[in-house]
């Protein structure tokens, strides 16, 4: 394995070669001329999120609802809302495998903004089973995809819910550039996927293992009226001009997190997703967040000293089961799953939430 002298990613991962250099074939093909077009494009989701925000309010008890991981991204946006925008926001968290220090970050940021705070704490029972059923049952991408792909609709459905319930017109998720997979959502879940689709994956309703009320937690807009006022959903991080390490940055500053190890990704990581990242290391031979960092540090908007510093140390302590790597033996215990039923039988694709036609 060897990795690339300009944004890091390794030449394990499907279809990067490295030349003489030590230089990727997407460091190579990456042209900053594009940029430009790129530049455009964003200014014009930029006028268009600027628009949305302004015309949220004063709609109802509150503009608009952010989920709130406890990671800096969602904890800086609600900042940027509150302050900067004047926005009436209500957070919200689905409790599921949220660590101390993202709860932390989560309390302490609300209590200094004054934001209301809904959590949603669903029965442990059926995230139980549904990891475990993925995991065992993963597709050909690994463990992050196939489990990425099932659990992100969960909770986006739960927030989805909530501003229906609510009549929030707007869900702002603290996205950064790169996630989720674009072909679900660059900067906005579209009309007709959040109208008109049912948001069950249909690998799980044959598989047989799920009952109709377990399934029924995916959100389904069949299932609402037909004058229902669905919000819009959208990634204000694909709009704005985004820096990782300056976000990281301004919520220490703030006073948003207590430290720089707050606001580390790697910290305030969800404990499961050290099992994913075992999971894959184990088949593939590298990191599944790799590409998606090395495409930051390629475009400028992450620290490639600082990741070439820190990729090598999550990567051993996960393989090692060290320090935060521990998550791996944790998790493993909490599904009761032992590491030979890791295994990948499905075909590429085969949790992928419906997309509209």
């Amino acid at each position: 394995m060897a990795n690339c002298n300009r944004c890091l990613i390794s030449d394990d991962v499907p279809d990067v070669t490295l030349n003489a250099k030590g230089v990727c074939n997407l460091c190579e093909a990456f042209n900053p001329q594009n940029n430009i077009l790129d530049e455009k494009n964003r200014i014009d989701r930029e006028k268009d999120l600027e628009q949305a925000l302004q015309s949220c309010k004063n709609q109802g008890e509150y503009d608009c609802l952010v989920p709130v991981s406890g990671g800096k991204d969602s904890i800086y946006l609600l900042y940027k809302l509150k302050v900067e925008y004047g926005l009436k926001v209500l957070a919200f968290t689905t409790d599921i495998n949220i660590p101390p220090i993202a709860w932390d970050n989560i309390v302490r940021t609300l209590d200094k903004l004054e934001i209301d705070h809904a959590i949603y704490r669903p029965s442990k029972i059926f995230y139980k089973k549904l990891f475990r059923h993925l995991l065992t049952n993963q597709e050909r991408r690994g463990a992050v995809y196939t489990v990425s792909y099932v659990y992100a609709p969960l909770f986006e459905g739960d927030a989805i819910k909530l501003a229906i319930e609510k009549k929030i017109p707007l869900i702002l998720a603290g996205y950064s550039p790169g996630q989720p997979e674009p072909e679900r959502m660059f900067y906005e879940f579209s009309r007709k996927l959040i109208c008109e689709v049912d948001w069950t994956p249909p690998a799980l309703k044959t598989c047989g293992n799920f009952n109709s009320q377990e399934l029924a937690r995916f959100f389904n807009p069949k299932n609402y009226p037909k004058d229902t006022q669905f919000p819009r959903y959208l990634a204000p991080y694909h709009a704005w001009q985004y820096s990782q390490e300056d976000v990281m940055r301004k919520v220490v500053e703030l006073g948003l997190v207590k430290s720089g190890k707050h606001a580390s990704p790697i910290f305030s990581n969800y404990p499961i997703n050290w099992l994913l990242m075992y999971s894959d290391l184990k088949h593939f031979g590298f990191n599944p967040y790799l590409p998606e960092f090395a495409a930051l540090i390629r475009e400028g908007k992450a620290n490639r000293r600082q990741w070439k510093l820190l990729i090598p140390i999550v990567d051993f302590m996960i393989r090692n089961k060290l320090f935060l790597g521990a998550e791996v033996k944790n998790s493993l215990e909490w599904l009761n799953l032992s590491e030979h039923e890791l295994t990948i039988n499905q075909s590429q694709g085969a949790y992928d939430p419906p997309m509209p036609a």
